[in-house]
C-alpha cells in the first residue's frame, strides 16, 4: 500500500468531513471549507492529509504556538484521524512523521496531543511512537466561553 502525505486543499473538504464524523465530530462539507481556509492561511498552522489509492484516508492538524517562557515553540497535534477502512496499515504512523517534522521545521521544542480517556486504542498508538502520558503532572483546565 503506498501512502502519498501532502498539504490539504479546499478540494478535499467533503473527505475530511467525512473523517471528522467518523472521528466522532459529525460536521458538514461547508464547514470543513470554512475551516480550512483558515488553517490554510497560517503559517504556524500544518493540515496535511495522507492519501491511499487516490482517496484521502487520513487528515492531521498541527499548529505551532510561541512559548512565553521558553524561546522555542510548542507543536499540538490538534487533530488526526484514519478512515475506518485504513486503520492499522501505517497511515496514521505517516501523518504523525510528517507533523513532527513540521513541528521541527518551525521550531518546536516538544509535540502535545490530548485524547479523550475512551480512546484506548489512540493512547496505545501514541505511546508506541514514544509520547508519554503527563496527566499526572499537568492538570487541563477547559472553561467554555460565552459567545459575545
Amino acid at each position: 500500500m503506498t501512502i502519498t502525505i501532502r498539504q490539504a486543499e479546499a478540494a478535499d473538504a467533503a473527505r475530511i468531513a467525512v473523517l471528522l464524523g467518523q472521528l466522532g465530530y459529525p460536521t458538514g462539507e461547508a464547514r470543513v471549507r470554512a475551516r480550512l481556509d483558515e488553517w490554510l492561511a497560517d503559517p504556524r498552522s500544518v493540515l496535511a492529509v495522507a492519501e491511499v489509492a487516490g482517496e484521502v484516508s487520513g487528515v492531521a492538524a498541527f499548529h505551532a504556538m510561541p512559548l512565553l517562557e521558553h524561546d522555542e515553540r510548542r507543536g499540538r497535534l490538534v487533530a488526526l484521524v484514519v478512515d475506518d477502512s485504513c486503520r492499522g496499515r501505517g497511515v496514521g504512523r505517516a501523518l504523525v512523521a510528517e507533523v513532527e517534522r513540521e513541528a521541527r521545521r518551525l521550531g518546536c521544542r516538544e509535540l502535545e496531543v490530548t485524547s479523550n480517556r475512551a480512546r484506548e486504542a489512540a493512547h496505545a498508538f501514541y505511546r508506541g511512537l514514544g509520547y508519554d502520558d503527563v496527566c499526572a503532572r499537568s492538570a487541563r483546565f477547559i472553561k467554555p466561553l460565552a459567545k459575545p
